[in-house]
């Protein structure tokens, strides 16, 4: 794939969003920072991906089940990232882990937080700030896991700006043109 190609497919990019989350107004704030359209959509884990329309065709189809390589899932604190690793933390493992299973990169953005902040206990829950702190490395290495802190204003902009980077890396490495010989040798078949 040529420069001028892969620039045509980036100017396709849209952010989906999961259909599981709350239509807010700070969730709407956050789709307009984005500054390109979103979509809403059934992703396997995660809460963002993107889609971009390929030569043969949009990259996913978004009336069914979305596997995406690149996700990013949104806390809004550390005390919701918090209850990730104690009360949620079956169900959280079992999300990672199917991310993972698919070879998917994962940015944990948690929202209005810090390290200082979870390594000092500066957050509403009982949880440990040791074991806290343990089971987020923990869980980077396990899990192909990327953890971002930032303020909650920051999130859309930063979102996108992953998404977009990601899907330009991938573009750029040709990772696509291998799906569209895949499907020109499958036609032809």
């Amino acid at each position: 794939m040529n420069p001028f190609e892969a620039e045509q497919i980036l100017k396709t990019m849209t952010v989906l969003h999961d259909s599981r989350e709350q239509q807010t107004d700070q969730a709407r704030r956050r789709y307009k920072a984005f500054g390109v359209p979103t979509e809403k959509a059934v992703l396997d884990y995660g809460d963002y991906t993107y889609n971009v329309t390929l030569p043969e065709g949009d990259l996913y189809d978004t009336t069914s089940r979305i596997f995406p390589k690149c996700v990013i899932e949104r806390k809004m604190n550390l005390d919701e990232l918090a209850m990730c690793f104690t009360r949620e933390r079956k169900r959280f493992a079992a999300e990672m882990q199917r991310a993972s299973d698919h070879g998917a990169r994962i940015y944990l953005l948690v929202e209005d937080a810090t390290w200082e902040n979870l390594l000092n206990g500066k957050y509403r829950s009982r949880f440990n700030a040791s074991a806290f702190s343990g089971s987020l490395a923990a869980w980077t290495v396990r899990y192909n896991l990327v953890p971002i802190f930032c303020k909650a204003e920051s999130s859309g902009p930063i979102i996108r700006e992953i998404l977009y980077r990601d899907l330009k890396e991938r573009l750029n490495n040709g990772e696509f043109e291998k799906r569209m010989d895949k499907t020109t040798s499958e036609s032809s078949l």
